[in-house]
C-alpha cells in the first residue's frame, strides 16, 4: 500500500477542476482528459511511442528467441562472455548509457531519426527478453525436444511444433515486459530523440517544467490503466503465475 497509494492517488487528481495539482480537488471534472485529446503534441507523442515500442517489441523477440536458444542449448567457448555482453547494459546507470549511446549515433546521423530510437531502445529491451527466455528454455525439459528429433522430425520442426509452443509463456512475457520497457524508456529517450521526435515520456518531462495542472495526471492514470491492460492480457493468455515463473 505505501508503494501504490501515489499510484492511487494519480486517478482522482486527474478528474480535478482546478487549474493546478492540489489535494483535495476543489471541485470535479473531466476537463483534463478533453484537453489531454486536443493537446497535438501528447496525442502525436502518444502515437509515436506506441509505434516505437511496437517495433522495438518485434525486433527483440526477432533476436532475443536465437540467441536465447543458441546461448542455452549449445556450449561453445566464450558463452559465459557473450552472456555477459549481452545483459551488460543492465549493469550501466541509464544516464551513463544514454550518454554512451548519444556519442556513437551523433557520429551516424542517427540522433532524432525513428532508426537512431529504436536500436536505442533494443540496447536495454534485449537484456530483458533474453534473460526470461534463457529462463524459459533452461527449465523446458530437452527430452520432449530429442524425442521429436529420434523420430524423425527435422531440426526446424522441432523448433517450430515442440519448442515454440512450450516456449509460449516466456515469449508473452517477454514481449510484455519489452513493450513496457521501451514505452516507458525516458533518460536513454531524452539524449537520442531530440527535438523533432516527440516521444510521450519526453514530452511529459518537458511539460512538468513549465506546467503543474492536472493534464499529466490525466496522462499517468490513462499508462497506469494500460499496463494493467497487459497484465491482464497476460493473466488471461497464459496465466500471470506462470508467465513469471518462467
Amino acid at each position: 500500500m505505501f508503494l501504490l497509494a501515489p499510484v492511487i492517488l494519480v486517478f482522482p487528481i486527474s478528474f480535478s477542476a482546478d487549474a493546478y495539482v492540489a489535494w483535495p480537488p476543489s471541485a470535479w471534472s473531466a476537463r483534463w482528459y478533453v484537453a489531454l485529446l486536443h493537446n497535438e503534441e501528447m496525442v502525436t507523442a502518444f502515437r509515436n511511442s506506441l509505434l516505437i515500442a511496437a517495433c522495438v517489441t518485434v525486433i527483440t523477440l526477432v533476436v532475443a528467441m536465437p540467441a536465447a536458444v543458441a546461448l542455452t542449448r549449445w556450449s561453445f567457448r566464450g558463452q559465459d562472455a557473450l552472456i555477459s555482453l549481452f545483459t551488460a547494459p543492465l549493469l550501466l546507470p541509464s544516464i551513463v548509457l544514454g550518454l554512451a549511446i548519444l556519442v556513437i549515433f551523433a557520429g551516424y546521423g542517427l540522433v532524432s531519426s525513428w532508426p537512431g530510437v529504436v536500436i536505442a531502445h533494443l540496447v536495454i529491451t534485449l537484456p530483458y527478453a533474453l534473460r526470461v527466455l534463457m529462463t524459459g528454455l533452461g527449465t523446458m525439459p530437452s527430452f520432449v525436444e530429442d524425442a521429436a528429433g529420434t523420430l524423425g522430425a527435422a531440426p526446424w520442426q522441432v523448433f517450430r511444433q515442440i519448442t515454440l509452443p512450450l516456449m509460449t509463456p516466456a515469449l508473452v512475457a517477454s514481449a510484455a515486459l519489452a513493450f513496457i520497457v521501451s514505452f516507458d524508456e525516458v533518460v536513454i529517450s531524452l539524449f537520442i530523440a531530440g527535438t523533432q521526435l516527440k516521444l510521450l515520456p519526453v514530452s511529459l518531462y518537458h511539460y512538468v517544467e513549465s506546467w503543474t495542472d492536472p493534464l499529466v495526471a490525466a496522462v499517468s492514470a490513462l499508462l497506469v490503466l494500460g499496463t494493467l491492460g497487459i497484465v491482464l492480457i497476460v493473466e488471461r493468455a497464459i496465466g500471470l503465475g506462470k508467465a513469471v515463473s518462467k
